[in-house]
Parts: C-alpha cells; structure tokens; sequence
C-alpha cells in the first residue's frame, strides 16, 4: 500500500470533504474550491500524480483502496467524497467498496465505460511534451474504458450513498445520457447540469460551490 501527498484545510475538526482530482491533475486544482469549504477537506494526490508514489500499478480498483487506506491511516470512519473525472469514478469504487463510510457522493463529470467494449485511439508511449504526473496512468486508465468491467454498472445499485451529479452538458466530451442512465441507477441520486463543459469547478467556480456546498451541508 502507498501513502497518497494530500493537502489539507479549513476547521481540524469533524468528518472531513476527501477531494480527488481528475486524471493529470493533482490536489492543487482544489485549491479555489476548498478555501470556500465551510469544512475541513482533504485533497489528495492520486497514485502517479503530484506528490504521491508513481508505482505503476493503475486501475479504479487500486486507487480506490489508496483512499480506503488513507482514511483508515488518518482514524476517519467516513467522509464526503468529490470527485471529478478520474477523481469521481475512483469515488464511485469508494462507495461501492465501503458504503458506510461514504455518506455523500460528488461526482463531477464522469459516466462509467460503454456497456460493451469500444474502440479507442491507442495512447502514445510517451506524451508529445513533458508532463507533470506518469504517464503510464493514462494508457491504464483507457486500457480499461475501452474493455469496461460490468461489475462497474452493477455495483452503482449497490451505492448507498447520497449523491450529486454535475453534469458538463452539451459542451462536454462526456456522454451525458450515459451519465444520467448511471444516476437513475443509485438509489439516491440526482442530477445538476451546469452547461460549461468538463471542468465545471474550474469553469464555473460560484456555480459549482453553490450546488456542492448546498448540497454537503
């Protein structure tokens, strides 16, 4: 197991906001939004970026148990999720992993992999410039979206946690039907669309602490 670079803020006390970032990325992109946290967060550095351990191994499933082992490491029995992107769909395995620990779900932008398998372009061996994080993250992570697991689909019926989705809408990459066929699927989960795209918190940073701060406290 590996121990995740985080970055913490707001009050020392009570059940903390976990803040995980998308894939490139790295806690730093949390900063504007956390200042305005009315609560303690914690936005950590997914394996193979920022500050954290590059170990190679990269999957859903792996850094979803970096964050379970975090919280274990930090004495926290729950906390809120936010997620975007990468950061939701390893938030979506929190839940689905350790459902009584996770009492509200973010989750920023994301849907889970096609049902079926899809063609995608192949990733490069190496990025056309240099990059801040491992690259070999980005040829894993669409190893796995181009041959998607179904336990994805059917663990969301088992996620008890309250969650929102923000959704990017038209202008984002991100299927939006397949977005909200996912939600429908939780049992308490509903949907928000902020129409700027896939980076709603950077994008359209009031809206976005509007919706998450609303809905977290």
């Amino acid at each position: 197991m590996i121990t995740l670079g985080h970055t913490t803020g707001g009050a020392s006390d009570g059940p903390p906001v976990v803040l995980l970032h998308a894939l490139g990325e790295s806690a730093r992109t949390w900063s504007a939004f956390a200042a305005q946290l009315p609560r303690r967060s914690i936005a950590l550095d997914l394996r193979g970026h920022g500050t954290s351990p590059r170990p190679g191994d990269y999957s859903f499933a792996t850094m979803a148990d970096d964050v379970l082992a975090f919280l274990d490491s930090q004495g926290l029995d729950e906390a809120d999720l936010v997620g975007h992107s990468l950061g939701g769909a390893v938030g979506m395995h929190v839940a689905m992993r350790a459902p009584g620990r996770i009492p509200r779900l973010v989750v920023e932008d994301i849907a889970p992999p096609p049902h079926e398998p899809v063609p995608l372009p192949e990733v490069a061996d190496a990025p056309d410039e240099p990059v801040d994080f491992d690259w070999a993250v980005v040829k894993a992570i669409r190893h796995l979206i181009r041959t998607p697991d179904p336990a994805w689909w059917a663990g969301l019926a088992h996620i008890t946690a309250d969650t929102l989705w923000l959704a990017g809408g038209p202008p984002s990459h991100v299927d939006q039907a397949r977005l909200r066929a996912a939600a429908a699927k939780m049992p308490s989960a509903r949907v928000v669309e902020i129409p700027v795209g896939h980076h709603i918190h950077s994008e359209a940073p009031d809206e976005f602490a509007a919706a998450v701060i609303s809905f977290l406290t």
